[in-house]
């Protein structure tokens, strides 16, 4: 399909393999990839793109994705390396773009001596990600340190709403239950000493080394945690560490983790979650809620 849209407005890559671009190292490819130039270029893009009606969805870092093995029969817009502005707009505030990785995130506010955000340095994703889920780890979300949030409305309008007005809560956003696209957002952090920020997400990524299989292709962890449960724990009391379907499989180090073991499909690491869901819900009674997204034809 022939889309009319400005190649000038950013790197438009065809028939493009999603495979290159997810960290599960899994899918087909999008019958058009495109890299907008700025922020301006993107609100260009969606315009043509709504007023054709194509389908389209937008990533970041592609770190909580699973593209299927048939790929995307339309336009994937990636943010990584785009919307990537980082400033100190006052004396412990912070604004960044979507397309920052939440690991620069946290470097750019110790490098200012600015402590709430060590948390978000070993989520491998970028802000517009973690904002739509409110992602979080350590005890530590981003509704704890957002401000505001600044995005596209339904209508492509630019908007900003405050903190309250997000909706966050575990996993979730305001952003998920409309037409929303997250711009950048907004952080009011605390003073702190730069040393001990530092070794407080060097601690983090260690513990992340220690229990995370970090050597294998995934999406980070696969399931939400059920209420009153722990996912991993659900799934190695179901006899499912070191579960091996095909090409995919259950971490031997972090049962939470399904994880791309030798060259797995799409399909491969599809249909491990939901042996996995299966089991679980069978044994215990408890229903797996993923946290990975699927898309794809």
């Amino acid at each position: 399909m022939k889309f009319n849209i400005n190649e000038n407005l950013g790197e438009f890559y065809y028939d493009e393999p999603m495979k290159n671009h997810t960290s599960f190292n899994v899918g087909g490819p999008a019958e058009l990839l495109i890299k907008p130039k700025d922020e301006e270029s993107l609100i260009e893009i969606l315009k043509v793109i709504k007023e054709n009606n194509y389908k389209y969805y937008i990533l970041g870092n592609c770190t909580n994705i699973i593209v299927k093995d048939n790929g995307f029969d339309g336009i994937i817009i990636k943010l990584k390396g785009r919307l990537n502005e980082i400033e100190k707009v006052s004396d412990n505030e912070i604004y960044a773009g979507a397309g920052i990785s939440m690991k620069r995130l946290s470097e750019f506010a110790m490098e200012n001596s600015l402590k709430g955000l060590e948390f978000a340095h070993g989520i491998p994703g970028s802000l517009g990600g973690g904002v739509v889920m409110n992602a979080g780890a350590y005890d530590g979300e981003l509704k704890n340190v957002i401000k505001s949030v600044r995005l596209l409305d339904e209508d492509l309008n630019v908007i900003e709403l405050p903190l309250h007005e997000m909706k966050f809560s575990y996993r979730h956003s305001v952003v998920q239950e409309r037409d929303l696209i997250v711009l950048g957002a907004s952080f009011l952090l605390e003073h702190g000493n730069k040393d001990e920020i530092r070794a407080k997400y060097e601690e983090f990524d260690e513990r992340r080394r220690d229990k995370q299989p970090l050597n294998l292709p995934s999406a980070g962890s696969t399931f939400k945690r059920p209420e009153g449960y722990f996912a991993g724990k659900l799934i190695d009391d179901s006899g499912l560490r070191g579960f091996t379907h095909r090409g995919a499989g259950v971490s031997e180090k972090h049962c939470g983790f399904v994880v791309n073991k030798n060259n797995a499909t799409a399909m491969d690491v599809i249909e491990t979650i939901e042996t996995v869901q299966k089991i679980v819900r069978d044994r215990f009674g408890v229903n797996l809620e993923r946290e990975v997204k699927i898309i794809g034809d």
